[in-house]
């Protein structure tokens, strides 16, 4: 799945927030039995490959992206939206299109 910055902006200002932004990925993989696979974390939107057992990724991604917004705000001072309407995923059902993802 990936999920972009409201109005293309930064995610992620400097390492602390990247840090922040994989603290709340590894709670909500926690919280949720999500396996990742893989993830690319760019300047305005992130990448993540995560298999999910309880068919729960709705609920996950509110969660992760929902707390990591409230993280950077207050960190930055900030209000309002982070990210740019609603998340983005794909299915992924063939091996052959797995390993392409993780290249």
């Amino acid at each position: 799945m990936t999920s972009r910055g409201d109005r293309r902006e930064d995610l992620y200002l400097d390492d602390a927030d990247r840090t922040a932004w994989l603290d709340v990925v590894g709670n909500v993989c926690a919280r949720f039995s999500w396996i990742v696979q893989a993830y690319c974390q760019m300047t305005h939107h992130y990448h993540l490959l995560v298999e999910t057992v309880d068919g729960n990724l709705s609920k996950g991604m509110r969660q992760l992206n929902g707390v990591y917004t409230q993280r950077f705000n207050r960190r930055h001072g900030r209000v309002g939206h982070l990210f740019q309407g609603r998340y983005k995923a794909i299915l992924v059902q063939k091996d052959t299109y797995l390993l392409e993802l993780t290249r």
